[in-house]
């Protein structure tokens, strides 16, 4: 049986809440993606184009450092990578953390939050950032309201 770990990356808490959840339904570990820099209000503006969300929407050179590299990836073989959707690709942090451990042999399944986008080309703009043996999945928009059972039954299939 797989062990599963839910990993989230959450700017304003509304990841980090479905992650929660999915973690508690399907019996994984949490751990929680933070900026070595937390974002402020002001850098979460994505309509200013000087914020910083939207410097890294547009600039996909940008690598914001993490606060820490404790996530055991090692000790697990599906990892659920959670994280808010900005304008149609996940945050660069996201890069960052995919960049930071080894993920080969391991099964990566996205999901995200947003306001309106949808996952777009995410799965694809993120298999650059691990190895060749890594497996990145689609996954799917946990917006909205909860649906624990619905979730649980969804990451079933990848445990």
């Amino acid at each position: 049986m797989p062990n599963p770990l839910v990993a989230c990356f959450s700017a304003t808490g509304t990841t980090l809440r479905a992650a929660e959840t999915l973690a508690s339904v399907i019996g994984a570990e949490l751990y929680e993606i933070k900026p070595a820099i937390p974002y402020k209000k002001a850098d979460l503006n994505w309509l200013n184009p000087f914020s910083r969300s939207s410097k890294e929407m547009k600039d996909t050179d940008s690598r914001p450092a993490l606060a820490d590299k404790d996530a055991d990836i090692a000790s697990h073989d599906v990892i659920f990578l959670g994280f808010p959707i900005w304008w149609y690709i996940a945050p660069t942090i996201i890069n960052t953390f995919l960049e930071s451990y080894d993920f080969s042999g391991k099964t990566i399944v996205l999901f995200a939050t947003s306001g309106g986008s949808k996952l777009g080309k995410t799965a694809e703009k993120l298999r650059g950032c691990v190895s060749d043996t890594a497996v990145i999945k689609e996954g799917i928009m946990l917006n909205g309201k909860s649906d624990p059972d619905g979730w649980k039954a969804w990451a079933e299939q990848y445990l």
